[in-house]
């Protein structure tokens, strides 16, 4: 993905809310499959990582990509945007 692709979804994340909030039990299977289906509906998704932990809270946004093929596109504080194309949509 090149950065003006990048520059556009960060655009178009900016009026999201998150859908997904992950809380004191971290990234569990049940959110893992949440996060899929959020992605297969919109594609372009904000997450809420409630966790002062910095490192903590990269762990889990890497972990989220790797589980589900995503494109993390951007990451300010606790919320990141990811980005996963739905080949079914286009």
């Amino acid at each position: 993905m090149n950065p003006t692709e990048k520059k556009q979804l960060r655009a178009q994340a900016h009026t999201l809310k998150p859908l997904i909030l992950i809380g004191q039990s971290g990234l569990t299977e049940a959110v893992k499959a949440e996060i899929q289906l959020a992605l297969d509906q919109h594609e372009l998704i904000k997450i809420k990582i409630r966790s002062s932990n910095r490192e903590l809270r990269l762990q889990i946004s890497e972990d989220i990509c790797l589980a589900t093929s995503a494109t993390l596109i951007q990451s300010i504080g606790q919320i990141i945007v990811i980005y996963r194309k739905n080949s079914k949509k286009h």
